[in-house]
């Protein structure tokens, strides 16, 4: 997997980078056809002090795009709540990749001799 960590309004330091590749790997057990992703860490300016640090991804999944955000006062846990949502995303884009719920048409019953009318 391709992974870009860039940050707006803040300096990636190592520990941030490895935090956010640690906390990436849970959702990669889940499901394992990412093909790249883009993380954006940003602190803003808004009045509101809790909604400061803010963590978006882009994840680029074998058929389709999921963009996740979230934000917190702790960059930590913006990060936590983020891959939790991201989590919760990749294990339903999986099931419904693997989803059964039609009958395949070889397994549907053929109709017997007797129920054939005669042509």
């Amino acid at each position: 997997m391709n992974l870009k960590i860039s940050g707006h309004h803040l300096e990636v330091t190592p520990a941030l980078r490895e935090y956010v590749i640690t906390k990436l790997d849970r959702v990669l057990r889940h499901f394992d056809q990412v093909i790249d992703g883009n993380v954006v860490l940003s602190v803003d300016n808004h009045k509101e002090k809790e909604k400061r640090q803010k963590v978006e991804i882009n994840l680029h999944l074998k058929g389709k795009d999921i963009f996740v955000e979230s934000c917190d006062s702790d960059l930590y846990a913006a990060i936590d709540l983020m891959i939790d949502k991201l989590d919760r995303q990749v294990i339903r884009h999986k099931d419904r990749l693997q989803g059964h719920q039609h009958e395949a048409i070889k397994y549907q019953p053929v109709p017997s001799q007797a129920e054939v009318p005669p042509q």
